[in-house]
């Protein structure tokens, strides 16, 4: 894999903000300025040699919105993800669909993987919803 310098690193993540999905515009509306539960997101970040969508350091907890070219790129997806893993994040996926047709479930399946990766007594998760939520395995 290429390695990337700063100066680029930069110029894509700003690209893929300016790019963003309707769904990925409607999950930062939500995530940004600590409004899940205190959490910090950052989107469009490095990690290694990848970007993750949006990631909470806290947490080591990565949100990848994915459309519908996902289905066509397993094989990098799974590599991607076990890299993510090895440096100890944990990855969820939330089809964009998901994201435009069931915010609160989407949110609520969020909430509950940082409440178990960062536990707080004052934070409950009950069961939320059924939502297709994929971590995905190697």
């Amino acid at each position: 894999m290429k390695a990337i310098d700063g100066t680029e690193a930069l110029a894509r993540s700003r690209a893929l903000r300016r790019s963003a999905t309707d769904a990925e515009r409607i999950l930062w509306r939500e995530l940004r300025n600590r409004r899940l539960d205190g959490f910090k997101f950052r989107r469009q970040v490095w990690i290694g040699p990848f970007i993750a969508d949006f990631a909470c350091v806290e947490a080591k907890l990565v949100v990848e919105a994915d459309g519908s070219q996902h289905g066509e790129n397993r094989e990098y997806d799974v590599g991607r993800d076990a890299y993510l893993r090895s440096e100890g994040y944990r990855v969820i996926r939330v089809w964009n669909n998901e994201v435009t047709g069931n915010l609160p479930g989407v949110l609520e399946a969020i909430r509950c993987a940082l409440v178990e990766r960062v536990p707080s007594p004052s934070q409950a998760c009950g069961l939320g919803p059924s939502l297709s939520l994929g971590e995905r395995e190697a």
